[in-house]
């Protein structure tokens, strides 16, 4: 299992991301009191399943040698109070020379990113204090 460790010092609210590799920046928005300096976490989560979805059709379309020349995805997303659910909507769109036929199967493939099946599937989390 590939560990990510969050950090958070004294500073509202940036919190510093990090891999093996590589380091990122989370914070809050001004309005929430931070200082805007990266990503907010919830947009993190959408963004990660955005990344996924361009990343999987590419993958796909390279694999069957499609004229897939872009793919742009805008995840959005709120919080339904009422409903308890926190709703996601993702546009995609494809450029390039493809038919119906393959712009059906990309849709499909989109639905298989590794993300968006760890977001449709049960989560269980387990949390210790160490």
């Amino acid at each position: 299992m590939n560990n990510i460790t969050a950090n958070i010092g004294t500073e509202l609210y940036k919190t510093e991301i990090e891999s093996e590799t590589n380091l990122i920046i989370s914070d809050e928005p001004k309005s929430s009191g931070g200082q805007d300096l990266g990503f907010a976490p919830n947009e993190l989560l959408a963004s990660s399943l955005a990344a996924c979805t361009a990343i999987t059709l590419r993958m796909y379309a390279n694999r069957k040698g499609w004229e897939l020349t872009d793919v742009k995805v805008v995840v959005s997303f709120e919080t339904d109070s009422l409903e308890n659910k926190f709703k996601i909507v993702r546009d995609i769109q494809l450029l390039g020379n493809l038919d119906e036929d393959q712009q059906a199967r990309l849709l499909i493939i989109a639905n298989k990113c590794p993300i968006h099946k760890i977001l449709t599937n049960p989560i269980e989390i387990t949390t210790a204090l160490n």
